[in-house]
């Protein structure tokens, strides 16, 4: 059950109604307010008991931690998730994608695969889509060869999981790139009491890992006991089963009983075990969905990493908020005093349909966006948000007008009925009625030209 105000102001100061003032608010319960949503500090209360204090430290933190990796504008962070399911609210920080790479491969090898990171990106709808971070796995043998293989990736300033069974080796390889907040992996049972020492000299954070649940809240506790929570939890699953049993009873047992010790971002190894870059896929994109907050991949293929990423997008895309693009008049090809104005709607969809359609027709022509607050066109014309009086005003404001000789306006054939609004609107404009697919945009205009 999610804390309310009045649970905090319980335990305030007089029961609450103290109402000092020296928190710089009227009354207690104001302050309660702004502490919940997290818009002031606990230090502002003098009077606060210590075991109240903790008591409402423990309330206010979220179930989930908040976990952050690298640093700068490559920074990757996860957690601070509020719902089991997505249609409840929403999921609000996608899981990173991470590149493995082991300090055996040479050094071609580890070059190809960090250009593959810098070079696949792709541009959907109105984002830039990419992989995120890289493991550095030490397998050589060498704390030679792994530190310098961690110092040449450190250049690309992308954020990094050191993965080391050996811990004079793992913490050198952090002290090298601290200030770069690399994620250390594993901590475990076996290594937890020798670790503890080394992971209190430099704040980073730390992936934990244990088989199975019970082995992991083991871990979590004793770290959080030792001060250290910035964490991230494996438990080692086998198969895509056990991956989905585990990470489904921890995020119940963060968001639903408050369970502390498996309030952590999950990282998964899972898709390593896949048998080839389908598999590879299919498992990444199962974990997307459920729950994995950094996801590790053998290597990046394009044809398998670009419907990864618009499939992570997709879910952790807001179903409260339509997806929509900026409200503006943008330019296919080279229009000219001549070329046609086609004018739809700023729902994402819609424009890429229509921007694409325009773009078959093989001439250049202006395309009017008017932003409907991401919605499409029927919905948008039934709101009063796609009618006369608003798309008169937004072609008058675009400066179309004084860069055409010829004044055509091309609607979409759903708004046929705004036709007449939109003539009364704009005079001198020939508004023509188009298609109600973009599709037929090309066959469209090419019986249009004919006749011009």
């Amino acid at each position: 059950m999610p804390l309310k105000p009045s649970d905090i102001q319980k335990k305030l100061p007089g029961g609450g109604k103290k109402n000092c003032k020296e928190c710089g608010f009227p009354t207690c319960l104001a302050f309660a307010m702004k502490l919940v949503s997290g818009g002031v500090a606990l230090e502002k209360c003098p009077y606060l008991d210590p075991e109240v204090k903790e008591w409402i430290v423990d309330a206010i933190t979220p179930p989930i931690k908040l976990v952050s990796v690298g640093a700068g504008e490559r920074i990757l962070t996860v957690g601070e998730e509020e719902v089991v399911y997505r249609h409840e609210k929403t999921f609000f920080r996608p899981p990173g994608l991470a590149v493995l790479i082991s300090d055996a491969q040479d050094d071609q090898a580890i070059k190809a695969r960090l250009k593959k990171l810098n070079e696949y990106e792709f541009r959907w709808v109105t984002f830039n889509l990419r992989a995120d971070l890289v493991v550095l796995k030490h397998e050589s043998g060498s704390k030679e060869r792994y530190l310098s293989v961690v110092t040449r990736v450190a250049q690309e300033k992308l954020p990094m999981v050191l993965m080391c069974e050996d811990l004079g080796v793992l913490f050198a390889a952090r002290d090298l790139i601290a200030d770069q907040k690399p994620l250390l992996y594993p901590i475990t049972n076996a290594n937890l009491e020798e670790a503890l020492p080394g992971l209190k000299e430099k704040a980073v954070p730390v992936a934990v890992r244990g088989q199975g649940l019970e082995e992991v809240v083991s871990v979590t506790t004793k770290l959080k006991a030792a001060g250290i929570s910035d964490i991230m939890i494996d438990t080692s699953p086998r198969n895509l089963k056990e991956a989905l049993r585990d990470y489904t009873l921890i995020r119940r047992a963060a968001l639903k009983h408050t369970f502390r010790p498996l309030g952590y971002p999950i990282i998964s190894f899972l898709p390593l075990k896949a048998e080839d870059a389908a598999e590879e896929a299919l498992l990444a994109s199962a974990l997307v969905i459920k729950y994995a907050s950094v996801i590790v991949l053998n290597d990046l293929h394009r044809e398998t990493l670009f419907p990864l990423l618009v499939h992570r997008l997709n879910i952790y895309t807001d179903p409260r908020v339509p997806l929509a693009v900026e409200e503006k008049v943008y330019e296919i090809g080279e229009p000219n005093e001549e070329s046609p104005v086609f004018l739809t709607t700023n729902f994402a969809l819609t424009y890429f349909a229509v921007a694409n359609g325009v773009e078959a027709c093989k001439i250049p022509g202006y395309l009017g966006v008017k932003g409907t607050d991401g919605l499409c066109v029927l919905a948008a014309w039934s709101t009063g948000k796609f009618v006369g009086e608003t798309v008169g005003p937004f072609i008058k404001n675009s400066g179309l007008e004084g860069k055409l000789k010829k004044k055509r306006l091309i609607i979409p054939g759903l708004a046929a009925r705004i036709k007449g609004e939109i003539e009364d609107e704009l005079p001198g404009w020939e508004v023509i009625v188009g298609p109600k697919e973009a599709e037929e945009l090309p066959a469209f205009m090419s019986k249009l030209i004919a006749g011009w």
